[in-house]
């Protein structure tokens, strides 16, 4: 009886795959590195260049905790122009009160979260402002329940005027903190890198152009005083 063992060849097709296959490996791979780099070039600290908290101002009240602030800071290169190609920028600003434990992490009495959302209207030339106390999602001025206040600016500065300015936020109710114990008010804000597009957030942690995080804390010995 006759046998024969079949000889497998590599078509052009075959091989034309296996070379693309090749290649999509390669590019993912470079990108982890790429990432990976930028990663370790980052900063651990939320104030980044030249970007700071430099006015900060916490008032005691019956009805609550009110924080005043001045924030100062150019958009990043890579954001503005962002910006002007028509991609949606977002902003959040994060206030926390600590109580000191000297035997544990510090306890948290109260926080709050304000998100904002800046974009450029190319037809218009405009720029509008969302602020919100719910994440801002989609197209809409806001999400859940909370309230969403929405403003259009002529120029780029006076949108941004308007975010470094922060006035008797109310980020504590009285019930939540005894107004003769001591706490730490800490602020932060930054950009939020999770709302870029897909595409533009494996290039945007921890790149230079993509940065900016400011952080700054304030001691309240009781009765409200610094």
């Amino acid at each position: 009886m006759d046998s024969s063992t079949p000889c497998w060849k590599n078509s052009p097709e075959r091989t034309r795959h296996a070379r693309v296959r090749t290649l999509r490996w390669q590019h993912w791979l470079m990108a982890c590195v790429l990432c990976l780099a930028g990663w370790s070039l980052q900063s651990p600290a939320w104030a980044q260049g030249s970007a700071a908290i430099t006015q900060m101002q916490v008032e005691r009240t019956p009805e609550g905790m009110l924080l005043s602030a001045a924030l100062a800071f150019e958009l990043p290169e890579h954001v503005e122009d962002a910006l002007l190609k028509g991609i949606t920028m977002h902003f959040v600003l994060q206030a926390q009160v600590l109580r000191e434990r000297w035997y544990w992490s510090d306890a948290e009495m109260a926080h709050s979260t304000r998100y904002m959302r800046l974009s450029y209207q190319p037809l218009t030339r405009r720029w509008r402002l969302h602020i919100s106390s719910t994440p801002l999602t989609g197209t809409g001025s806001g999400s859940g329940l909370g309230l969403a206040l929405s403003q259009t600016y002529d120029d780029l500065a006076e949108a941004l005027n308007a975010m470094q300015r922060i006035s008797r936020w109310k980020i504590a109710d009285g019930a939540q903190v005894p107004e003769d114990m001591p706490v730490t008010v800490q602020l932060r804000f930054g950009l939020d890198l999770s709302q870029l597009p897909r595409p533009l957030q494996i290039g945007a942690f921890g790149r230079s152009g993509w940065s900016l995080q400011m952080t700054q804390s304030l001691r309240l010995a009781g009765g409200g005083q610094p």
